[in-house]
């Protein structure tokens, strides 16, 4: 029985994510790959394995609308649209209220604040820098030695916090360096890389009083999160899937876009 389905694409610099909704707005297919250097042959993947997963072909998808730094790329989509609109659509869905949202990406950071109807009122984007990103734990992990999957693990044994003072990804490389030779323990040092991405994504903007976090970095180091949170002194309200609200959103505009 044929089934109409509604597609959203996040073509990042550093993963690709799909999501199909059903009619009523339900998450039935995800994918999530590295991006590569075949942004193309990388979308067509994740939008395979993502019909596959919600049982659907593509001649049931009523529109799709691609995001991301490679967006443009995506030949079979309707329409593209920015990553602030779509992660904003994809938060607000879950958070149907004012929200001020920190989305932590592989290459960059983004703060975006809607109103009470969802309507965006700001935004700060910071995309000169991979420090604070998840480019920067994957730069670090490899100088401490440590799978990428294991950092949050060692953070959160950390009894005695590394304060890093650069920010700069190769000046902080060096300088963790100096405390491994100084004998500071590995836990240590991830706890303070840890900390040293979540106070360079907060002196990026004030926030609003409810704090949305989202992006693949978030999704696998929810201790990253408990830190934010007590630096902030509130809770930070986490979407399901939040490596994919990009993609959800794009979805959801896919479905603006079949009434336009």
């Amino acid at each position: 029985m044929s089934q109409p389905v509604f597609v959203g694409i996040d073509l990042g610099a550093s993963r690709t994510k799909a999501a199909v909704l059903n009619e009523k707005k339900i998450l039935i297919g995800r994918s999530v790959r590295p991006s590569g250097t075949d942004y193309v042959k990388t979308a067509n993947a994740c939008l395979g394995d993502a019909l596959k997963m919600a049982q659907a072909t593509k001649e049931e998808i009523v529109a799709t609308v691609a995001t991301g730094y490679g967006r443009k790329t995506v030949g079979f989509a309707d329409d593209n649209k920015t990553e602030i609109a779509c992660h904003a659509k994809g938060c607000f869905h879950f958070f149907p209220q004012a929200i001020s949202i920190i989305d932590i990406g592989g290459q960059d950071n983004k703060i975006i604040k809607l109103g009470d109807t969802g309507l965006r009122t700001d935004f700060k984007m910071n995309r000169k820098c991979a420090a604070g990103t998840g480019a920067f734990l994957e730069e670090m992990s490899l100088r401490l030695g440590i799978p990428l999957e294991e950092m949050n693990d060692q953070a959160a044994r950390s009894t005695d916090m590394v304060k890093l003072g650069s920010y700069c990804t190769v000046f902080s490389g060096t300088e963790v360096l100096e405390n491994i030779r100084n004998g500071k323990k590995v836990t240590d040092i991830v706890k303070g890389l840890f900390f040293s991405v979540i106070k360079r994504v907060l002196e990026m903007d004030a926030l609003t009083e409810n704090v949305v976090m989202t992006g693949g970095v978030v999704a696998h180091n929810p201790y990253l999160v408990s830190m934010a949170e007590k630096i902030i002194e509130k809770e930070i309200w986490i979407p399901p899937d939040p490596q994919l609200s990009g993609a959800i959103g794009a979805a959801l505009l896919a479905m603006n876009h079949q009434h336009a």
